[in-house]
């Protein structure tokens, strides 16, 4: 059994419900561990004053309040500085443990250097982008489909790390906004040949943003992409659509500046449509290339 370090980075998400669930299954594993708690300069008080509780569920959790955002990458490379055990368990803190034996399973695993145990998606909620782009997409990651490209399918809402691999490969602290600083973590572990491993021990997304700010969000990201396209080149299905063709980017910067405001209005209102939604990706992506 590995002694771990649960680390979860939070930014206006409140997360007591996750930490008590990881301390349950700790607690009946024969294993040293901690869980750590970093906000990452959350704007909404609320969420941080709820989060305090952390500190008082026992004496191996611990809840970090930073006043300022440090990014998404940066977060994570705190909080594995902050670690004291020689294996790390990174969560997302929007997500919900789903299986008993979810710990049992990352503690007992007999990979040697990272695990990645996956995603579910939650039921349905009528109406929700978010829902509706994660449910359709979900056979698109099953294990069966992640062994096929481990490095390029690798995702950090869930995943085992041993601490040195990643006080040695620390996140790119370039990626500051939203989106794509896991894509690049996976394809650094690949160019340094660090085996990713694939199991079957997922925490479900269930929580959904509303679907005004998840078209902010998927705007972010995709500037995000565009801004690192060259070294996220073959990493991307996105940028694959665009890859050599001058013609496919000019015909969609001419649709999204025809249509960005109509398909805008349907997919941040009540029925959103994923054709629109990927349409406007498409378009938007090529309005910044």
């Amino acid at each position: 059994m590995k002694d771990i370090s649960i680390l979860i980075p939070t930014y206006n998400s409140i997360c007591v419900t996750l930490v008590s669930d990881l301390q349950r299954q700790a607690e009946a594993l024969d294993i040293s561990y901690e869980i750590i708690v970093a906000d990452d300069g959350s704007t909404d008080a609320s969420s941080v004053s709820a989060n305090r509780a952390i500190n008082h569920l026992g004496p191996h959790c611990r809840y970090i309040e930073r006043q300022e955002n440090a990014g998404r990458a940066a977060i994570r490379n705190i909080l594995a500085v902050e670690s004291q055990y020689p294996w790390l368990i990174f969560v997302d803190s929007d997500m919900v443990v789903c299986r008993e034996d979810f710990l049992e399973k990352y503690a007992s695993s007999t990979s040697d250097t990272i695990v990645y145990g996956g995603v579910s998606i939650g039921p349905l909620q009528a109406g929700n982008l978010r829902s509706m782009y994660e449910k359709t997409a979900e056979h698109e990651h099953t294990l069966e489909r992640r062994q096929q490209a481990p490095y390029q399918d690798f995702h950090t809402a869930n995943f085992l790390v041993r601490r040195d691999i990643m006080l040695q490969y620390p996140f790119d602290l370039r990626f500051r906004h939203y989106g794509y600083e896991d894509v690049f973590f996976g394809k650094q572990m690949q160019t340094h040949d660090i085996p990713i491993l694939h199991i079957d021990n997922p925490v479900s997304f269930e929580r959904f943003e509303n679907n005004k700010d998840f078209v902010s969000k998927t705007e972010e990201g995709l500037r995000t992409l565009c801004l690192f396209r060259k070294e996220l080149e073959g990493y991307s299905r996105l940028l694959d659509v665009f890859h050599n063709t001058y013609l496919m980017r000019f015909l969609f910067r001419i649709w999204h500046k025809l249509f960005a405001s109509w398909e805008r209005e349907n997919i941040t209102g009540t029925h959103p449509s994923l054709l629109v939604f990927k349409l406007y990706k498409i378009g938007y992506l090529a309005s910044l290339l």
